[in-house]
């Protein structure tokens, strides 16, 4: 019996605790200036995908929060030292998530020291789909028109979220994007 419970316990909490780990990647071009970036400008990737206004506005409210704690001024102007950009894209992945109730004989059980005997175990399973939400910011030296940093988000943005759950994987995942910005130096 106490066999039975504990099973169901680790049945449950198998298939009920399994979270996603936000996956966060940077490049940058290690030649930069990073010390000369003080103002950014938001620009348009054309023909990248982007997220509805609400998102959107989103996206801009919390990159903009921790890019002021980074030193840096949202300005309107063309002559920002960096131009900034982001994309999205939303996908999905399927989980397969299973368990043996194999609590009958196997290996090392019965029939002698080296096993043997009937395994009257069942393996059960459940599946998934699980949203998995890009965000790519891109950060532009305006002069040169070159790249000089970009981050990747993964598991970030669920349209079938809650919009507070939204709001709160977004900021967390701006934070550890921008952790290590700017880059020091060599």
């Amino acid at each position: 019996m106490k066999k039975l419970i504990l099973l169901a316990f680790v049945s449950f909490f198998m298939s009920t605790s399994w979270v996603a780990a936000q996956d966060v990647r940077y490049n940058f071009d290690n030649k930069a200036d990073f010390t000369a970036f003080k103002t950014y400008k938001w620009v348009e990737i054309k023909g990248a995908d982007h997220a509805n206004q609400l998102v959107d506005k989103q996206i801009k409210d919390a990159l903009d929060a921790e890019l002021a704690t980074k030193g840096l001024q949202k300005t309107d102007s063309d002559s920002a030292d960096l131009y900034i950009a982001y994309q999205t894209a939303i996908g999905s992945e399927k989980q397969f998530t299973s368990f043996n109730t194999g609590w009958g004989y196997g290996p090392g059980w019965g029939g002698g020291w080296y096993g043997g005997g009937m395994n009257s175990g069942m393996t059960t399973g459940s599946t998934s789909t699980i949203y998995v939400g890009q965000l790519v910011v891109d950060m532009y030296e305006p002069a040169k028109k070159d790249l000089v940093w970009r981050g990747t988000a993964s598991k970030t943005l669920d349209p079938k979220a809650k919009p507070e759950k939204q709001q709160n994987n977004l900021t967390k995942a701006v934070k550890k994007l921008l952790k290590n910005y700017p880059p020091k130096p060599k």
